[in-house]
């Protein structure tokens, strides 16, 4: 009997991680969450999986010790997938005259920096041919820009540039690497005028990461497989 695929959601007490470590869960995999604190819903969903998922308690992605912890945590261990998932929205309708420098600096620092760095930090548990996922925004490309979330939206172009350098300086690279816009998504980030439910999105999301298997290089897609513009 095949071994079970093994996937690393770092962001899932709620919202958009949590509904992927559920999706991949009900599809069988062994799940690895993390959470900063706790997690009633995921402590929910390990009675009803009791055999696929661990819970991972303690890690902030902001922090890097926290990651370093994980790291250990992790050692001899091999993922087949890591999807980030972690990221904050604050000021989202104001400007750089409006809005505070700490909110902008704490989005670029939660949405950009860190999850970058977690994934350099990480990058030796995922195979050789493994696949390394994280959450954009279709709000990250600037060819589609209108002026909308600027600060957010910014600091999702900043992680897609800093994916790009990712790559450039490991040009032998065999993995997939996703970034991943799963649409306007009603969550207590995406707010309730949001166009989609989480059931439409991320079962979705799961579908594109796992087409992509085996697909070295970098890509910017929505949950639909379509390239997105820089």
């Amino acid at each position: 009997m095949a071994e079970k695929p093994t996937v690393l959601v770092v962001g899932a007490s709620r919202g958009l991680g949590f509904a992927l470590a559920e999706e991949y869960v009900r599809r069988d995999w062994n799940v690895i969450a993390t959470v900063r604190g706790s997690s009633t819903q995921l402590d929910e969903l390990k009675s009803r999986y009791r055999d696929n998922i661990e819970i991972e308690r303690g890690i902030e992605v902001a922090d890097a010790q926290s990651v370093r912890t994980l790291r250990e945590r992790l050692s001899g261990r091999t993922l087949d997938v890591l999807f980030v998932n972690a990221g904050i929205a604050r000021s989202i309708e104001k400007t750089p005259s409006t809005a505070t420098e700490r909110d902008f600096l704490d989005m670029m620092l939660v949405n950009a920096f860190s999850p970058v760095r977690l994934i350099e930090m990480l990058e030796d548990v995922v195979a050789v041919d493994g696949t390394i996922a994280v959450m954009s925004s279709e709000l990250g490309s600037i060819a589609n820009n209108n002026g909308f979330w600027d600060l957010y939206s910014s600091s999702k172009s900043a992680l897609n540039m800093l994916m790009k350098c990712y790559l450039g300086h490991r040009p032998d690279n065999r993995r997939a690497l996703l970034l991943v816009a799963p649409g306007w998504v009603r969550t207590e980030m995406g707010g309730t005028d949001a166009m989609f439910s989480v059931d439409e999105s991320i079962p979705l999301v799961v579908d594109v990461v796992t087409r992509n298997q085996g697909k070295m290089g970098l890509r910017f897609i929505d949950r639909f497989d379509e390239v997105l513009p820089w």
